[in-house]
């Protein structure tokens, strides 16, 4: 059995409104898209994610939080039931400077699944994917089944106090 992606996409939306101060929100991600075995986002251009207020350059790090969302979230998509991903390994690479004032999009998918790793990769792009401003690799814990049992009703339950039922 796979996952509902409809509990993917709720999942995703609550954790980038539920809690303030995480980075979902602080950096303004948003999902834009969800398939089996791949996730799309974007980040939005603000002040506040300039790593160099002379050149106003997206900040790397801001982009490294946007790919290994990208990549985690695509990794949910694999699973048999909803749960969380964690991160074992991540290397980024930067192949240049994001435009200021322009949104950043990134594309996740996962290529490999084993009974305990799920491998994905992602690129980070502004409009032109074959000019990326960078790409990942991850690498995510595939947990043990059971494991975020409760997590999915809590979770779903957090989702229709916030969005209401009909969301």
């Amino acid at each position: 059995m796979a996952v509902d992606l409809e509990e993917i996409r709720k999942m995703c939306e609550l954790l980038m409104v539920a809690n303030q101060g995480d980075h979902f929100h602080a950096l303004g991600i948003k999902v834009t898209d969800i398939q089996r075995n791949s996730i799309a986002m974007e980040l939005g251009y603000s002040d506040d994610i300039v790593g160099n207020p002379e050149t106003g350059v997206i900040h790397g790090g801001v982009i490294t939080a946007l790919l290994d969302s990208c990549c985690g979230f695509s990794a949910s998509t694999a699973l048999d039931e909803l749960a969380l991903t964690p991160t074992i390994d991540l290397r980024i690479d930067h192949l240049g400077p994001a435009e200021p004032h322009k949104p950043v999009y990134a594309v996740g998918e996962v290529y490999r699944v084993t009974r305990s790793v799920i491998f994905t990769r992602a690129i980070a792009h502004q409009g032109d994917v074959s000019r990326p401003i960078a790409q990942a690799v991850g690498n995510f814990s595939r947990m043990e089944k059971g494991t975020f049992t409760d997590f999915r009703h809590t979770m779903l339950t957090a989702y229709d106090q916030i969005f209401g039922e009909d969301a």
